[in-house]
């Protein structure tokens, strides 16, 4: 992924001389196990970790690479020059390349999963504060874009929380999915490894043994581990699309923060773009376009076959460091986001009323007029407004029909806001818990 749109700690993970670092440490790590086995000698396995403070040359393992075409074994040539070929003799005994490129990859994504959720954490704390901050700020909900009845804002931070709570638990999830390690040889059988390295190796670097895998980790794991992220991506994009919406310039109920000095448009000095929100949602995209070639890899020839390899050394950086900078950019948005609650009061009567529909409908029904009847006489003075700018309690207290049903004192009653909000406590509840 390209720095702009990236993150130090992320990019560190995915970085070759950390990847070289941790082919290294399984590597010896199997030596020490094999030594315990007493399949070689102790004194070669010890002589693994002089090379524990080793740089490793990328450029020369590169070099050896164009040669051999083989990554691993170049890594393994390189390691040999650092630590004698006579004392390398036995590393990567009975293994195969397999066995060090899918832990590794599973290491990577395990440490990467981590750090995404150090980025949900700090955008579930936005959300949270400015939940209760605006619990109490009446703003009109919406369907299909079109005013609906009252909702606060404060209850939209908290549906927004909810969503990424749940994200959070599937990316628990997804971590757990993936955090799973092979070191079983050549076409899993462990007919040349012990399955005892496998456990030590596993257990040194915080995985779990795969129960059976055949010459690769089953890519059934990866699907879910990248839909996972695709699925906190569209929330992420459900929660940027929401503040774009709500900074049109017809609406304003909710602006990004404008930083002193900023420029909207290169020819409108006026401007004042919801940049952050938008660049959101094409990250997402970004995000979401890892998943059809993730779950593509799950077929895989017979014991294996690398047409998973390539795609994996692209959607693994590119799809967690995307979600790790749009995180926290989704973060700082949420916890600087300036809001109007004059503009969302302005907003909801804007059509005089015609949003309280419901109520009036529901309050003749009880008075004993047929849901039809109901909804003819109150539809009929809702179009009042719409089509002639009328006051809608104005049109409903000079309607005949509707007053035989519903007194004068009635009909103001069902224009009380508070009726509205008189469960939010009750909701806020169970999402954020008492």
């Amino acid at each position: 992924m390209i720095p702009r749109y990236s993150r130090p700690d992320m990019v560190a993970i995915w970085e070759p001389q950390t990847k070289f670092r941790i082919w290294y440490e399984i590597e010896a790590h199997a030596c020490d196990a094999q030594a315990a086995l007493g399949v070689i000698p102790k004194a070669n396995a010890e002589a693994v970790w002089k090379a524990r403070d080793v740089t490793f040359d990328v450029t020369r393992i590169d070099e050896i690479e164009a040669v051999t075409k083989h990554d691993l074994i170049a890594f393994l040539t390189h390691l040999a020059e650092h630590i004698g070929s006579e004392e390398a003799r036995f590393v990567h005994q009975g293994m195969t390349s397999s066995d060090v490129l899918d832990t590794t990859l599973n290491i990577q994504l395990v440490r990467a999963s981590d750090l995404l959720l150090k980025g949900m954490d700090r955008v579930l704390d936005a959300l949270k504060a400015r939940a209760y901050e605006h619990k109490d700020t009446i703003r009109i909900g919406r369907s299909h874009g079109i005013h609906a009845e009252p909702t606060t804002m404060g209850l939209t931070f908290a549906r927004f929380y909810a969503e990424m709570d749940r994200g959070r638990r599937r990316l628990l999830a997804a971590r757990d999915e993936i955090r799973t390690g092979a070191i079983s040889g050549a076409v899993g059988t462990f007919a040349n490894i012990d399955p005892g390295v496998e456990a030590h190796v596993c257990e040194k670097l915080g995985l779990i043994p795969e129960p059976i895998s055949t010459q690769v980790i089953p890519r059934d794991r990866h699907a879910m581990f990248f839909a996972t992220l695709a699925v906190i991506a569209s929330s992420i994009e459900n929660i940027a699309i929401e503040i774009r919406h709500m900074q049109r310039t017809e609406v304003l109920e909710a602006e990004e923060f404008f930083s002193p000095g900023q420029k909207g448009s290169s020819a409108m000095p006026h401007k004042r773009n919801p940049v952050l929100s938008e660049n959101l949602t094409g990250l997402a995209r970004l995000v979401r376009m890892s998943v059809i070639p993730a779950l593509e890899n799950v077929a895989l020839w017979h014991e294996r076959d690398i047409s998973h390899s390539s795609v994996e050394r692209g959607i693994g950086p590119d799809t967690t460091i995307t979600l790790d900078f749009a995180l926290h950019r989704l973060a700082g948005l949420v916890e600087k986001l300036v809001i109007y609650p004059e503009n969302c009061l302005k907003n909801m009567n804007k059509f005089k009323g015609l949003v309280m529909s419901q109520r009036v409908l529901l309050a003749l029904t009880q008075a004993g007029v047929s849901r039809e009847d109901s909804y003819r006489l109150v539809q009929r003075n809702a179009m009042k407004v719409w089509e002639r700018g009328a006051d809608f309690k104005t049109e409903l207290l000079a309607d005949a029909e509707v007053t035989a049903a519903l007194s004068p004192a009635e009909i103001e009653e069902k224009f009380d806001l508070g009726y509205h909000t008189k469960h939010v406590d009750t909701i806020f509840a169970r999402v954020f818990g008492k």
